[in-house]
């Protein structure tokens, strides 16, 4: 069964070489990485500039997450800036993730930045617009024009808690409109193309909800945003099948003709402590090659999608934090010498 579905996916990709707009990877941490001393090597031992390594490995487009106030300052704008200049200069299009938090956002953190006020939904949503008005602003000024900008990181259940919980989805409306008018308002040109991101993009029903609620809930309408992003990881629930995930993106395209991008996704170059992963996935080693198979077949699947776009690998070269907040032990294109694997080529045939 397997067997036949990789020789299906195998003649894909051939087909779709090259295909994907975005051939991207998440490298947000890599200032930080520098700063405590980590180095990055080619294959042939040589050490080399991360941006540059991803650049000659045929990738195009880095994502940054985007903190509001953290307390060590990773993540902030500045830490971004600096980080893009470097991106740009090596090539690469920018991709801003807009946590719209002082830390980590997800489907289970959702944490209102400590400055922010959010004594009423009205203020908060003054907020939101200025705070993406000055990052967008802040970008063009330093002659940075990302290629895309996310409001907000997994934002199914949500955001900006707790006036942007699912209890009112006519918040979660409002707050989406005006981060987005805050970057259509900004001095930035050309404009980013704006995306709403979720968790779980195997998952048609949760899409779904999520974007016909809000759509119908508030001031958010289709025109505000360009892209939906989604996660995809294979070791978080078992049904997170390939099949799934190429249904689920065929029916958000149809219904809704946005571009599509999976802007999360890993697979494990080791995981001794497997839990279930999906079924059209068991045959895939959990190794450097594996990874080159698993992001092969995403990327097919991104590429048989009207509007299918872009593909992020969400940081590969995170040394010291191998298994990336997951139960295998290790999901990075690098080892812990920072010396690239094979499956760091990856990128340059999708």
């Amino acid at each position: 069964m397997r067997l036949s579905f990789i020789t299906g996916a195998a003649a894909l990709v051939a087909s779709v070489d090259g295909a994907l707009q975005y051939k991207g990877a998440d490298l947000s941490s890599l200032l930080m990485l520098e700063k405590s001393g980590k180095t990055y090597k080619s294959s042939s031992g040589t050490v080399t500039p991360l941006e540059t390594l991803f650049k000659n490995a045929g990738g195009n487009s880095v994502r940054q997450r985007v903190w509001v106030n953290p307390s060590d300052g990773n993540y902030n704008l500045d830490y971004n800036l600096q980080l893009s200049k470097r991106v740009q200069a090596a090539g690469l299009s920018v991709y801003l993730d807009l946590h719209l938090s002082d830390t980590w956002a997800d489907p289970s953190h959702q944490a209102i930045p400590a400055a922010w006020d959010d004594s009423s939904i009205s203020q908060l949503t003054w907020t939101v617009y200025n705070y993406t008005l000055q990052v967008s602003n802040a970008y063009q000024a330093a002659g940075i024009q990302p290629s895309i900008i996310s409001i907000g990181n997994e934002i199914r259940a949500g955001l900006l808690w707790p006036l942007g919980t699912t209890s009112s989805y006519s918040n979660i409306a409002d707050i989406l409109h005006s981060a987005a008018y805050g970057i259509k308002d900004s001095t930035l040109s050309p404009k980013p193309k704006i995306m709403i991101h979720l968790d779980n993009g195997w998952s048609w029903d949760e899409q779904k909800y999520f974007y016909q609620t809000t759509l119908a809930a508030g001031n958010l309408i289709a025109a505000d945003f360009d892209m939906m992003g989604v996660s995809y990881y294979p070791f978080y629930n078992s049904a997170a099948t390939l099949a799934s995930l190429k249904s689920s993106l065929a029916n958000m395209a149809s219904t809704w003709g946005k571009e599509i991008v999976v802007a999360e996704t890993d697979w494990p170059a080791s995981c001794p402590d497997a839990p279930a992963f999906p079924s059209d996935a068991e045959s895939i080693p959990f190794s450097a090659d594996g990874q080159t198979t698993w992001v092969k077949d995403v990327a097919s699947v991104v590429a048989g999608t009207k509007g299918g776009v872009g593909l992020y690998y969400w940081e590969p070269a995170w040394i010291g934090n191998a298994n990336l907040g997951s139960a295998c032990s290790d999901n990075l294109m690098v080892d812990a010498n920072g010396k690239v694997r094979s499956s760091w080529s990856v990128f340059e045939s999708i």
